[in-house]
């Protein structure tokens, strides 16, 4: 058996920036163990599978090499950027459909838009542990999908002293860093070593919860963003009712086939 696959660079214009993920097109559902084991072997932050259901739509399933997911932002980017530019060109909108609900995404002034709920997050006492996991005390956190730890500048987000062990620890699935940004509106950092994914280059599902802070700290609705990986990222962002708009480019960097 042989899957297309496609390798993206999502959240960049260019080829070894942004979050890597692979994108492989299914005719039907297979194992979900030998699923697993093909995100294992790509060995990236994030696999997603496509199965095509109607001119338009897709069923998608996102893999990291340790576990589904279920919601991933950067590889929704990327599997929309392959149906755009090599599977279905005419298409400008596509539907995925997930477990957790139908995504829309568009194609947009050379950008990939991607329609995903808001997941806001509410103010927590801090947590215990967190100054071992990050180094420093943040000045608030909140909780939600992911801890989120609000710190005063940029430059503590870039260079923090981290403790992985210590932020698996933590009693949450991930933990977001966050700052205002110097030029962009905020800046922020993601980590998940209980994912299999230390850190995060690039989180297109972080910022569902990060644009409702940043919107109703800073009173806007449109809001640009950086990650400040190593590889590093760019969003550009629009708090909609009770969904956010994330868009970014996408740099492919791979196309062939799987054999298994």
């Amino acid at each position: 058996m042989k899957i297309p696959v496609y390798q993206i660079d999502a959240f960049s214009a260019k080829a070894f920036g942004g979050n890597p993920a692979a994108v492989c097109l299914l005719s039907a559902w297979l194992p979900d163990e030998l699923l697993q084991s093909v995100a294992v072997e790509n060995a990236l932050p994030a696999t997603a599978y496509l199965v095509p259901t109607g001119d338009d739509r897709y069923d998608i399933r996102w893999f990291t090499p340790t576990r589904e997911l279920e919601l991933c932002g950067h590889a929704t980017l990327a599997s929309g950027h392959v149906v755009f530019e090599r599977l279905r060109p005419e298409l400008r909108t596509v539907t995925f459909a997930s477990r957790g609900g139908p995504l829309h995404v568009s194609s947009a002034d050379g950008r990939i838009v991607l329609d995903f709920p808001a997941r806001p997050a509410q103010p927590c006492p801090v947590p215990a542990g967190i100054v071992e996991a990050l180094g420093a005390a943040p000045e608030q956190t909140l909780h939600g999908s992911s801890l989120v730890a609000v710190y005063a500048s940029e430059n503590d987000v870039r260079t923090m002293t981290l403790d992985m062990a210590a932020i698996g620890r933590l009693d949450a699935h991930g933990v977001i860093v966050t700052a205002p940004g110097t030029d962009a509106d905020f800046v922020s950092r993601f980590f998940a070593p209980n994912m299999g994914v230390p850190e995060d280059q690039v989180t297109g599902s972080a910022h569902c919860a990060l644009t409702p802070y940043w919107s109703a700290r800073l009173g806007k609705n449109a809001l640009h963003a950086r990650q400040l990986s190593r590889r590093g990222g760019e969003l550009w962002l629009e708090m909609a009712g009770d969904r956010v708009r994330l868009a970014g480019y996408a740099a492919p960097f791979l196309e062939g086939a799987i054999e298994i």
